[in-house]
């Protein structure tokens, strides 16, 4: 689980993305800490610095596969906590915007769980690793340059306990590698500024998305054919979506969204009538008796986030950042622990074949997590941009091109197990876009559209 010698890596933050770079750097260095502002429970529970963590957190099928390769047994370790097994096809009811999509048992799966038991058996599984450790109720204030500048040589500490407010100097703690895994709020950018060092360009992309969770005791004495429920948002003018999400303990999550603000209200009567107001009416009724078991939680910081580390002139060497520090994605997606996964196996690759400095690992590094990224932001970000609220940005020709051609897949997968198939697996990050251009997809979808456009052009062939 180590290097050699008596080399040492800091991760600052213990996200998802945290805990994954944690346990890739385990392989290459002698020693791991990971520095958290929290204090981290000693069971599955909400904590002040994952304040969206009582929201639907998503893994996909994808995500899945690479947790299992970082930790294997872990799967029976969710089963034996109470996650719930999902085939995304069979399982779920999807409402799209050609309606309801065809269920059949398929490959696309994975499991459903709150936000805090996927973090805490991760965490587990690494306080098993000798060579990691933790500084718990400890901040980063900033980092520690070499007498040259070139060189990030650590980071500058500051004590959040309550035994030591009163004497709360600051204290440094050195190592070859230091990882930001602070998410979106990454104050990176701004240290990089305090050392002389040019911040990255970054694009940011919002449709004002909004979303409220509420936790519900699943409903006793009723038999369901589904596991979980989603309605999506219909653009251009059905803003409103959302979920019912099984999690441990015989609970549902029940999300609701609005784009363009139109946010759902956070008290009982304004949720219930949100949800009353979707395409379908099945999350009201199927929630307007069940018991709830929390508040009513809300969260709107959504926006798309992508940072350009990798098109930096000047970078010091001995720094990364990791997950949402770089991109982050809107969360309705589900695409962040998934990505986040990915970008742990890409370090670990860099990692494997390290060049002769760790600068030449920075831009050997960024690159490669570009090319990972552009699939997951382009999914994400073209969704967004259909809507005419979005701010950031705007659709190519191109784009508009392929947001018909796989509308054209959606309205052709309801009667088609293997475009919907399809479809499933290249938003569950298991096969790319292009996957859905191979010939006899592509032929279908086009033949489809041409016969549609025919039809538009001359009412006289609706009679044939």
């Amino acid at each position: 689980m180590s290097g050699t010698g008596n080399s040492h890596a800091i991760v600052i933050g213990s996200s998802i993305s945290g805990l994954l770079t944690a346990r890739v750097l385990a392989k290459h260095y002698d020693q791991v800490t990971i520095v958290e502002r929290d204090c981290l429970p000693e069971q599955p529970q909400a904590r002040p610095g994952v304040p969206q963590a009582s929201h639907v957190h998503a893994l996909l099928t994808r995500g899945l596969e690479i947790l299992l390769q970082l930790f294997p047994g872990l799967e029976t370790e969710l089963v034996a906590a109470g996650a719930v097994k999902v085939d995304w096809i069979n399982d779920w009811l999807l409402y799209g915007i050609w309606g309801l999509a065809p269920r059949f048992a398929s490959d696309v799966q994975s499991y459903t769980c709150s936000r805090h038991l996927l973090e805490w058996l991760i965490y587990s599984r690494l306080k098993e690793f000798q060579n990691i450790q933790w500084l718990q109720a400890t901040q980063v204030t900033g980092l520690l340059f070499g007498a040259n500048q070139y060189q990030v040589i650590g980071v500058k500490l500051r004590s959040r306990s309550e035994a030591q407010t009163e004497n709360n100097s600051l204290q440094e703690l050195t190592a070859e590698l230091i990882v930001d895994a602070t998410g979106r709020n990454s104050l990176l950018p701004k240290w990089l500024e305090a050392n002389g060092y040019d911040s990255p360009k970054e694009t940011v992309i919002n449709s004002f998305l909004g979303y409220a969770s509420r936790w519900y005791r699943q409903t006793e004495n009723c038999e369901f054919d589904w596991q979980g429920i989603t309605i999506l948002a219909q653009p251009p003018k059905q803003k409103r979506g959302g979920v019912i999400y099984p999690v441990e303990g015989n609970r549902w999550v029940v999300t609701l969204g609005g784009i363009g603000r139109d946010y759902p209200s956070t008290d009982e009567a304004g949720f219930l009538e949100f949800a009353r107001s979707l395409q379908s009416p099945i999350i009201y009724e199927t929630i307007k008796n069940a018991q709830p078991l929390s508040e009513i939680y809300s969260f709107r910081a959504t926006e798309n986030r992508l940072r350009y580390y990798e098109k930096l002139s000047k970078y010091p060497e001995g720094l990364l950042a990791v997950g949402d520090a770089v991109c982050a994605f809107n969360p309705v997606y589900g695409q962040g622990m998934t990505v986040a996964a990915i970008g742990a196996l890409t370090l670990d690759k860099c990692l494997s074949h390290k060049p002769s400095s760790n600068y030449h690992l920075s831009r050997y590094y960024y690159k490669q997590l570009a090319q990972q990224l552009q699939i997951p932001w382009l999914m994400a970000t073209g969704e967004d941009l259909r809507w005419s609220t979005t701010s950031g940005g705007q659709l190519s020709a191109m784009s508009r091109f392929i947001q018909s051609y796989i509308d054209q897949v959606m309205r052709l997968g309801v009667n088609s197990p293997r475009l919907h198939q399809r479809f499933a697996q290249i938003a569950h990050l298991v096969k790319p876009p292009s996957a859905l251009f191979a010939p006899p997809i592509l032929a279908q979808v086009l033949l489809s559209l041409t016969r549609e456009r025919m039809m538009k052009g001359s009412p006289n062939s609706l009679k044939l």
